[in-house]
Formats: C-alpha cells, sequence, structure tokens
C-alpha cells in the first residue's frame, strides 16, 4: 500500500480505534486517525497510512463540520442519547429566542469538556473518573464556531443544525449548552461528521467497501496523496535545488517555484518535480526552513 489517507465512513457502533484496528489489518500498514468519533457517532474520519501518519496532527487542526439532532426537555450524563437521564423538564421558547440562541455561539465560545470524554486530567480519562463515579472540575476551553445552520426545527421538542467549527468542540456539549441558555435542557440525539478539512462525506468509504477493495487488490486506487490532503501553499524546488531538498536544507525563496508567497511563520508544502509532497517546510525570513521531511531520494 502507498502513504496517504483514506478517507473512511466511520458507522455507527465502532470506536475510531477501531477503525484503525480494521485498516491496519486489511492494509498492513502503520495506520492512525485524524480526530475520534464517539461510537454512536457516524461519517468523516480520515485514516493515515504509513508516512502519513506523521500529518495526522496537521489534518486534525482543520475546520470540522457536523450535522447533529438537538433533543430538548431532557440532559443526559453523557450529553448525548446514549447516556442517562439526569434532568427533565418540559419548557417553551419562541422561535425568535431559539434562532437567538443559536446565532450567539457564533465565534469564540467557552465550553466546558465533558465528563465522558477522552481528555486527560491528572494521568487519567474523564470517562474512566465519569465510569467510576466521580465528577471533577474541568477547565473551559476556548472553541470557536464558525457557521450554524438550522436545517430542520420541531419546536420545542428537536432541532437539526449544521455546525462548522474548530477542532476539539465537543458538539454534544454545544447542544447541552444550547438547552441551558433557553432556560432548560437539551441532549445530542445524533451526529454525522460531514467534513473534516479537504475530507468530505460524499467521497468517503464504508469498511465494507475497503475489504472488498482490498480482496480485489484495488484498495490503492482510493489512497488520498499526502499533498491533496492539506491546505498548505505548495512550492517545486528548482532543478539545481532537489538534491538540498530531499537532504532537509534550507532553501531561498528563489529557490523555489511557489504559487503565493507566503507570510512569514507559514507552513508551506515541498514538492519535488512529479508533484509528490517531499516535506513541509516554514517560511522564515525569506527562506524555507525544513519542518518535517517525508521523503529522502
Amino acid at each position: 500500500m502507498k502513504d496517504g489517507i483514506l478517507n473512511i465512513y466511520k458507522d455507527k457502533g465502532y470506536t475510531s480505534h477501531d477503525i484503525v484496528a480494521i485498516i491496519k489489518k486489511v492494509t498492513r500498514q502503520k495506520c492512525g486517525h485524524t480526530g475520534t468519533l464517539d461510537p454512536d457517532a457516524t461519517g468523516v474520519l480520515p485514516i493515515c497510512l504509513g508516512k502519513a501518519t506523521r500529518l495526522a496532527d496537521y489534518i486534525m487542526d482543520d475546520e470540522k463540520e457536523y450535522v447533529a439532532n438537538v433533543i430538548f426537555g431532557t440532559e443526559t450524563d453523557t450529553q448525548d442519547a446514549s447516556g442517562k437521564v439526569i434532568d427533565e423538564a418540559v419548557f417553551s421558547f419562541s422561535d425568535e429566542q431559539f434562532m437567538e440562541a443559536v446565532a450567539s455561539f457564533i465565534g469564540e465560545y467557552s465550553q466546558i469538556p465533558p465528563m465522558y470524554s477522552a481528555i486527560k486530567q491528572n494521568g487519567k480519562k474523564l470517562y474512566e473518573l465519569a465510569r467510576s463515579g466521580a465528577e471533577v472540575v474541568r477547565e473551559p476551553r476556548l472553541v470557536h464556531i464558525f457557521h450554524i445552520e438550522v436545517l430542520e426545527k420541531d419546536l420545542p421538542r428537536s432541532a437539526k443544525i449544521l455546525v462548522r467549527c474548530s477542532k476539539g468542540t465537543y458538539i454534544r456539549t454545544l447542544c447541552s449548552d444550547l438547552g441551558k441558555r433557553l432556560g432548560g435542557f437539551a441532549h445530542m440525539g445524533s451526529l454525522v461528521r460531514t467534513r473534516s478539512g479537504n475530507f468530505n462525506i460524499e467521497n468517503s468509504i464504508t469498511i465494507e467497501e475497503i475489504r472488498r477493495l482490498a480482496e480485489a487488490e484495488t484498495l490503492d486506487e482510493l489512497v488520498i496523496s499526502m499533498e491533496s490532503a492539506l491546505s498548505f501553499a505548495k512550492a517545486t524546488a528548482n532543478e539545481d535545488c532537489e538534491k538540498a531538498m530531499y537532504n532537509g536544507v534550507a532553501l531561498k525563496l528563489s529557490d523555489v517555484v511557489i504559487e503565493r508567497e507566503p507570510t512569514e511563520g507559514e507552513t508551506v508544502m515541498l514538492l519535488n518535480k512529479e508533484g509528490i509532497l517531499v516535506g513541509l517546510y516554514e517560511h522564515s525570513q525569506m527562506r524555507l526552513k525544513p519542518k518535517m521531511i517525508l521523503r529522502v531520494n
């Protein structure tokens, strides 16, 4: 198998680690995911293969898009439909109040991570503490909501929303906080991740398809190249500088053909003459300095 990324559609019931284990067995490659999805959630889960595992953090940093069902009137201990109901109350609100509350989350938003999450505190994952009956104070984290669109509403019972957000955003916490902002309770009924960076649900493939294509020895055709997975500016080294590029030597901007001049500190993808990603470089003082070399000539 070649290095790159598979755009997997995660079905309900699988953990992200389950998917990694399946892909590893099928491809016999080193694998890693680019951001967990809860077992009850479905949708886009890019899996990195081989050298592309080194790019996982960069892919994980990209914007995410989700479609979530919000159920009003009940709060659960997990903030989603899989949890135990811990509070419920009938409450009402107007359409105008609902739309104002939704819009109020756009921008920077201080979010307290849920107890049922993989975040570590004092060396233990929060969900492990939650399962033992403990609840600890969690530090709020700043996340960014770029866009919220109301797709459907059956107020005051439920609503379907599309959310574009930064990494680290818990959509089930957003649903719970929306209920509180309206003066009551809410939890997330279902969740689909429709986009993660450059990976869209329309182009994703199921585990069943992966297995079938692997048996037919045609899975390589669906591996997305590393350079296509990232959104950084692209540069190609001049022919007389190509050897230096493979050796991880800093290059002047005049040594490369670049699609646009980068800003100071910006990351740039350096490609060889075949258009294949060789490494990631940082623009500093009119030079490209190596951050990560992925290929050696």
